[in-house]
This record gives structure tokens, sequence and C-alpha cells, in this order.
């Protein structure tokens, strides 16, 4: 490790390539400086007392919400990933607060019922520009909460919108202006971004694996094919030979996290001490990212994502609640696009065609399992 480095470890100080509070691009409407909180601060603030963040309470992770008490929803992989993101970000002398604010804001845009509802709605929108969840994250932070007087949306800084665009087609960067410039020019983000990307990845793994667990969809026999697991059960057991295979399965996954985590932040040091960007403007002009695992640890993170795909995610009683939210959502979109009218106050179009569309998809994004499996009942027959 660099001197230089050490003193920022030892500091708190923010690392030259971090984004920086006070010399960050802004916000679209002009606001004065709080006396108490920095600009990313603020912005997690806004996205916390946000309704569209308490809504992520009854939206699905995996599992259906209300499923089971102990199912992760939405909302408490959003706070997982948050705690993950925000570790390493300490660790690496990145902007906390920036971190934080993107990791609780990226899954604003999640409609109910998971990615099954996601894929549904995106197919009832494949002739009015298609609907991603990312997008939708930034549509709702920039114009759909209204609780401000002076501007519609939460007006984040720059650089919290730039981390909520995991992914965005490039038809739809164009439209974005300098939000949309990285994916046209295949350019990364900050490091706090890319950060809180690889947080997303890393806890919903893990967390998915450990839920389908207590679902009984998956079993110790299942998972010993995954090396990470391997490895960790291995360690547990020699560490705690007396204990029972149940507890031997939950200290197994989160030695898996610990040795992900640790993994992450160890080879992101060093591939930063090697680049040594000057800012962070100079993270933004490199065609591949500075936050990564080491090349072993992403191919057994990767057998574990496929694993996971193929055990659970297709699992037949999973593909049985997927068809049933697919239902939902098709239907509640047919019936709101056929009766606009029905939309409630302030939900409905402005024009015709795409806009009535959009207004549609909005209202049902916006929906949890519970409220659309309502308004499904109440679809006239």
């Amino acid at each position: 490790m660099t001197q230089a480095v050490w003193r920022w470890k030892r500091t708190g100080e923010l690392a030259p390539w971090a984004v920086s509070n006070t010399h960050g691009r802004g916000r679209v409407h002009r606001e004065s400086e709080h006396p108490y909180r920095g600009p990313f601060q603020r912005d997690r603030d806004r996205v916390i007392h946000c309704r569209a963040f308490r809504r992520l309470m009854h939206k699905t992770q995996v599992f259906v919400a209300g499923a089971g008490d102990h199912f992760r929803t939405r909302l408490t992989h959003t706070m997982e990933v948050a705690q993950i993101a925000r570790t390493a970000a300490a660790c690496l002398n990145l902007n906390e607060h920036l971190t934080e604010a993107i990791c609780l804001g990226h899954d604003l845009g999640h409609p109910p019922f998971g990615h099954a509802g996601q894929a549904a709605l995106n197919r009832c929108m494949a002739g009015h520009g298609g609907f991603e969840h990312n997008l939708q994250a930034l549509r709702i932070v920039d114009r759909l909460e209204r609780r401000y007087p002076g501007f519609d949306g939460l007006n984040l800084c720059w650089e919290t919108r730039e981390g909520l665009l995991k992914h965005c087609p490039r038809r739809h960067a164009k439209a974005l202006g300098d939000l949309g410039e990285r994916f046209l020019e295949r350019r990364q983000p900050s490091l706090e971004a890319q950060l809180a990307n690889i947080a997303d990845e890393i806890a919903y793994n893990h967390h998915d694996l450990d839920d389908g667990i207590r679902s009984g969809l998956l079993g110790h026999d299942d998972m010993i094919e995954v090396r990470l697991y391997q490895d960790a059960y291995e360690q547990a057991r020699r560490r705690h030979p007396g204990a029972g295979l149940r507890s031997l399965m939950a200290e197994a996954i989160r030695g898996m996290i610990d040795r992900v985590v640790s993994n992450l932040i160890e080879t992101t040091r060093t591939a930063l001490e090697s680049a040594a960007p000057e800012h962070s403007d100079a993270v933004r002009a490199r065609a591949e990212p500075l936050v990564r695992l080491s090349a072993e640890l992403q191919a057994l993170h990767a057998e574990l994502a496929r694993f996971l795909r193929r055990r659970l995610y297709h699992h037949p009683r999973m593909e049985q609640e997927y068809e049933k939210a697919r239902t939902v959502i098709e239907t509640l979109f047919s019936f709101y696009f056929e009766h606009p009218g029905q939309l409630p106050p302030g939900h409905g179009p402005e024009d015709a065609g795409e806009e009535k569309a959009r207004a549609v998809a909005d209202y049902i994004a916006g929906m949890t399992d519970r409220f659309a499996r309502r308004r499904f009942r109440e679809v006239p027959a």
C-alpha cells in the first residue's frame, strides 16, 4: 500500500478519485446549501422520506411479498445493499453518503412482483418505449415524486442520478443528455456508482440463496455444488464441529459474503493504486470499471448466479408465481390503457398514445404487490 493511500485510510479523508462534496455537478434546480448536511446526505434523506421508498416494503424481492414474514422484500434488500456498499466505501475512502444515496434509490423503479413484474410490464410497453426499472427510478426522482413546491421530483444531485442508471439502452441514453453519454461512449460512472452496482449483485446473490433455503426450495445437498458454498461450509464445520446443519449453513452464507466483500475491497484498492486516477472525472473516462472482484472470485460469484437461475429462479414453484404475476400486470395494463379515465387523479395521461401508455405504466409500477392484487380483483370481468 502506498504511503498516500495509507494517509487517506488513517485520516478518513476522501481519496482524490472519490466524488467530492464540494465540486459536484449540482442539481437541475439550484438550491442553497444546507448548514449541517452535505449535498449527498440531503439526497439520501430525500430518498428515505419519499413515498416510492416506503412502498418497497411491500414489493417482491424473490418471494412474493407477504408469502412469509422472514423473506426479503425490495426494502430489506435495499438496506442490505447499502450496508455492504457503505462498508466498502469507508475502507476505500470513497464518498459514503453518495454511495448510500445511490444504493437506497437503486430499486425505486421496480414494479410489483419483482423481475416477473418488470418483464410483464416491459412486454406491455413494447410498442411504447418499453419499461426498465433503472429508467423508472430516474423518472421517479426527476418527475413523479411531488414533495416540494419549487420543482417536481426530488431534485437530486447529478452524481446520485448518474448512479441510479446501472443499465440504459442506447435508444434511451440519447434522450438523457450528459447523463446518458457514458452509455453511448461506453465509459464508466463514478467509483461510488460502480460500488453500488456490485454491492447490489453481492447482496441479491447471497441473500436470495438464504431465502431459497428458508423457502425449502434449496437445501444443503443442492448448494454443495457451488464452490463458494463448499469452501465456506467446510470452514464453518471445522470451526464449529458440534454445530447443527442449519446453523452451519447460515454460517457458510455469512462466510461467503465476507469472502466476496473482502476480495472486492482488496482487489479494488490494488486497482486504484495502479491506475491512480487524478479525480472522479478521470474514473469516468475509463472503459473498464476499477471497482471489481479478482478473476477467481468473479468466476465463483458468476457460478453462484448461474446456480440461482437454474435451481431457484426457474424452479417450477417459482414459475407458477411468475405466471400469476404476469396475469395481474397484463390485466391491469390492458384495463387502464382502455379506460384511462379510471386512473386516480394525478395519474391521468396528458396525451393519447405513448403518453397514455407511460401514465398507465407509472401507475402500475408504483403499486405494491398487495395493492396490485386488490386492483386486479376489482377489474370488471
